[in-house]
């Protein structure tokens, strides 16, 4: 079973499927790396899982790190705070929004909105999860987030719990830009933002790291809550964070778990008899409906 600090890379993870209303069977789904590199998988039965070996991206440099702002990498325990029952948490990244569709920087701004197709993939990861039984339902804050999560959460009597923890990555002067325009006002670090996200700075912050520090406090929240099934509905990046930090990987493998629009990722979290941080399965990896396959996840927060 695997451990948060993530001993040799392994852990287990049943596999990544794909979801059609009109069919029943599974087949995995591929990954990429940044820069067209494919992550490489090595499959192994065990039991009703499977282990996976993820291929570790070249380190991370610490320049220009300091104290508030430290590269969190690899190996590192992140003390998931001890749960006493099995939990599952099953993360969903919100549907298309306009600037999702126009190519537009979003980070944590506000402006955008679902676009039909954004409500047609929340409906279908509606359909998708009906048979999970929810307790609670946590969400960003952030119109699209919010909506995909209503569209989600449908007639449960339960309210919606906004927390703005869940917020996407905050990109500050970046956000707004579409893709071009960003490239050209800020040259070089446009280009370390796409290279080397980790060190990326922009207006006296490094959001990725900002972003990894934030997600452990998401998790001490989520885990700390009484309820056994959890939905949680947000962003690509944050839940790329929220995953990430879960297993014991750091900053350097952002956008190595790219979510895609309404992406469906499902952690367990099992405790364990001498107490401490859970055992943690992930149980389903980005999973869409078939539907939805052509649409890949987008660089583009």
């Amino acid at each position: 079973m695997f451990s948060t600090a993530l001993t040799l890379h392994l852990f287990p993870l049943h596999r990544t499927t794909e979801f059609s209303p009109h069919h029943h069977h599974h087949r995995s789904s591929r990954y990429r790396r940044p820069h067209g590199k494919p992550l490489r998988i090595n499959v192994a039965k065990l039991s009703s899982s499977v282990k996976e070996e993820i291929e570790k991206p070249p380190p991370v440099s610490s320049e220009g790190s300091d104290e508030g702002n430290e590269v969190l990498t690899s190996w590192e325990s992140i003390g998931l705070p001890p749960v006493t029952a099995a939990k599952r948490v099953v993360l969903v990244r919100h549907g298309q929004s306009t600037w999702n569709a126009e190519g537009r920087i979003q980070g944590s701004s506000n402006f955008s909105v679902l676009t039909q197709k954004g409500e047609s993939q929340a409906e279908i990861s509606r359909q998708m999860l009906l048979e999970d039984s929810f307790d609670i339902c946590f969400s960003s804050p952030l119109n699209r987030s919010k909506r995909t999560a209503e569209v989600i959460w449908g007639s449960r009597a339960e309210e919606i719990v906004t927390d703005y923890n869940l917020r996407e990555i905050d990109l500050y002067s970046f956000q707004g830009f579409l893709k071009n325009e960003g490239k050209a006002k800020y040259g070089e670090a446009y280009l370390q933002w796409q290279m080397d996200a980790p060190n990326f700075n922009i207006d006296g912050h490094y959001p990725v790291r900002e972003l990894w520090s934030r997600a452990r406090s998401c998790w001490k929240k989520i885990l700390t809550h009484e309820s056994r099934s959890i939905l949680v509905v947000a962003h690509n990046a944050v839940n790329q964070a929220l995953i990430a930090t879960a297993i014991g990987l750091g900053t350097e493998y952002f956008r190595v778990l790219l979510q895609s629009n309404c992406g469906v990722s499902v952690l367990d979290f099992i405790p364990k008899s001498e107490g401490g941080s859970p055992e943690i399965c992930v149980n389903r990896l980005n999973q869409v409906c078939s539907l939805l396959m052509h649409d890949r996840a987008k660089k583009i927060y």
